[in-house]
């Protein structure tokens, strides 16, 4: 059984490495490293530059908001309890 401490650091993991993985992707889009990305998935998707930058950011925001819901707000919760 898992008990809140075990919880909270779980919580506490989870919001870090998510959150490196939104910066590393965002410093990939914006640094132009992916640019092999945006070719690749503009010719499997038909997509023109200015769609998929629309679309990388869209993923970026939903991303964003997914780690704060789903893994800061609890990890928050639980330090405030404890």
């Amino acid at each position: 059984m898992i008990d809140l401490a075990n919880l909270t650091e779980f919580l506490g993991w989870c919001t870090l490495l998510n959150y490196a993985v939104l910066v590393f992707s965002a410093l990939l889009l914006v640094s132009g490293v992916g640019n092999w990305a945006k070719r690749l998935h503009g010719q499997l998707f038909n997509l023109s530059e200015t769609e998929l930058n629309t679309l990388y950011f869209s993923y970026l925001a939903n991303y964003k908001v997914a780690i704060f819901v789903l893994n800061l707000v609890p990890y928050l919760a639980l330090k405030i309890i404890a």
